[in-house]
């Protein structure tokens, strides 16, 4: 039997449209429960805001996770995805079309890489990664070389959700229900040079790193421990990893956040910001690397569609001719500058971490960053925690110094609620503990 709207139990929300509960309606009953959603439904957005379906502006600093980089509704974005769309969306990788070629220049000349593979996500860029590392290791094992098949992670590390993610993904709440995961992977603490050094030997055939941190709480690579990976990549034939899946295109104010340290991986991973909201990833690789691969050994079917390769070509263009970089390393630092004045303020901050837009603002307790982030949403600003304890700022690049003051502002008298409740909290349990002494005495 066809399902109605009617028979789902949910109501029209005007116009033709659904309001909210019609939608959390529908979505209960239709839609696996991966995700435990706010209550809020958007319906359009304008450069930093999103537009709720009452049309209340709220000034997003998460940016769709990191993606969307140009903010809602640019003009470049909007005038590609238009004439692109009366033209080609799709025509298989059985073809050529115009769009890839260009664009893989353009990333391996940003990255430093030599070649392109072009997928639809960042967790289909890193099984890409983590299937190449294997290959070359067995390309190298034909030709004469001692190297095995292990691979090195690190620990709070976060790479996706597919299998080879999962199995190179720290965090226990994401690999057990899966489990048995892909084997071979063992796990570093992330910034152990010793560590990292005790652990490699020739049955590694990569190590794998995000320089930043995300989903581990906005943590950042010590220059040693980049350099000491690729001294024990190069010294064995190894290959480097690094993921840019969160931290690249611009984020921290260079096209890649490796850039930062002077040192040049074998395989990156792009997503998220790549194609302006448009879904797509990318694995990049040297030309050693690549000769593990010939055609028919991995593939995909929407990866590198003209759509996607248009969009993410225009995001480039776009971000190359408003020097966006700069403004990302000057309003990056602005808005950590600020973060740090108010940590001298309140003593519920721990610490503020970050580099470019990709900052992390870590508080005393999961308790106070749960007030802090149901707070600051409250007052129509989008952020979210990361390993309960961090705030995690990642807006998108046009953010001006306007916006972030409005943050300050309110994150500071939002903190100081906070702290008073939960202090008051406190005032009130000793009083009963006193009370109930007292009784039992």
């Amino acid at each position: 039997m066809k399902k109605t709207g009617t028979a789902l139990g949910v109501t029209d929300g005007g116009e033709g449209h659904m309001n909210l509960v019609a939608v959390q309606a529908a979505e209960k009953k239709l839609l696996l429960q991966t995700y435990a959603r706010y209550s809020l439904l958007f319906t359009g957005g304008k450069g930093v805001h999103l537009i709720d379906a009452e049309g209340n502006e709220y000034l997003d600093l998460l940016s769709g996770i990191g993606v969307s980089a140009l903010g809602y509704a640019h003009p470049a974005i909007a005038r590609t995805m238009v004439e692109q769309s009366t033209k080609l969306l799709h025509t298989s990788n059985l073809f050529y079309h115009e769009g890839t070629a260009t664009l893989a220049l353009k990333l391996t000349e940003m990255t430093g890489m030599d070649r392109v593979f072009f997928c639809n996500s960042g967790a289909e860029s890193w099984e890409a990664a983590l299937k190449l590392a294997r290959a070359h290791a067995g390309l190298l094992r034909k030709e004469g070389r001692e190297i095995g098949t292990r691979i090195l992670a690190m620990e709070h590390s976060f790479h996706g959700r597919t299998m080879g993610a999962v199995a190179t993904t720290h965090k226990k709440k994401y690999r057990e229900p899966f489990a048995p995961v892909m084997p071979g992977v063992d796990f570093v603490p992330f910034n152990d040079v010793e560590a990292l050094r005790s652990s490699f030997s020739s049955d590694i055939c990569a190590i794998c790193i995000e320089v930043v941190q995300g989903e581990g709480g906005i943590h950042i690579a010590s220059q040693e421990f980049v350099a000491a990976a690729r001294e024990l990549c190069d010294s064995t034939g190894a290959l480097l990893l690094i993921d840019e899946i969160q931290s690249g295109m611009g984020r921290t104010g260079k096209w890649c956040a490796y850039q930062h340290f002077g040192i040049q991986p074998d395989v990156t991973t792009l997503a998220k910001p790549i194609a302006g909201g448009m879904p797509m990833g990318a694995m990049l690789c040297t030309e050693e690397a690549a000769r593990a691969i010939t055609p028919g050994m991995h593939g995909t079917t929407f990866g590198g569609g003209p759509l996607a390769c248009v969009m993410a070509t225009t995001v480039i263009d776009t971000m190359q001719q408003e020097d966006m970089l700069t403004h990302i390393i000057e309003t990056g630092k602005y808005f950590q500058d600020q973060l740090r004045k108010l940590a001298k303020k309140h003593s519920s901050i721990v610490e503020v971490r970050g580099i470019g837009l990709m900052i992390g603002l870590e508080m005393r307790s999961a308790e106070i960053a749960s007030q802090v982030l149901s707070a600051m949403m409250e007052r129509r600003i989008i952020l979210n925690c990361t390993s309960d304890t961090v705030l995690r700022f990642l807006p998108p690049y046009i953010l001006e110094r306007t916006h972030i003051n409005e943050t300050i502002t309110a994150l500071d008298e939002t903190i100081k609620q906070v702290e008073q409740n939960i202090a008051k909290q406190a005032e009130i349990a000793v009083a009963a503990a006193l009370t109930e002494e007292h009784v039992n005495g």
